[in-house]
């Protein structure tokens, strides 16, 4: 089993589901997360979440202004914006 991550804005929720790799920007750079990693609380910066599902489909958002958040196998951005890249 991978992570659990959610991806919501102030808006909806724009994504949900299990991932191997969740790469985020925040303030201090770029963090990878994969299943096991260490509690992390981060801001989040203006970039793109990349999220690799199990099945190795590549899920891309834009999103700002909020945080990050992993503890245990969940890993929960949230955002002030948010948005699939199309």
């Amino acid at each position: 089993m991978g992570l659990q991550v959610t991806l919501v804005s102030a808006e909806s929720e724009v994504w949900t589901g299990e991932a191997n790799l969740v790469v985020a920007k925040t303030t201090e750079g770029e963090i990878g997360f994969m299943q096991g990693h260490e509690p992390v609380l981060a801001i989040l910066a203006e970039g793109q979440v990349r999220i690799t599902e199990p099945s190795g489909n590549k899920v891309i958002a834009d999103a700002r202004d909020g945080f990050v958040s992993m503890e245990g196998q969940t890993l929960t951005i949230v955002a002030g914006h948010a948005a699939l890249a199309s």
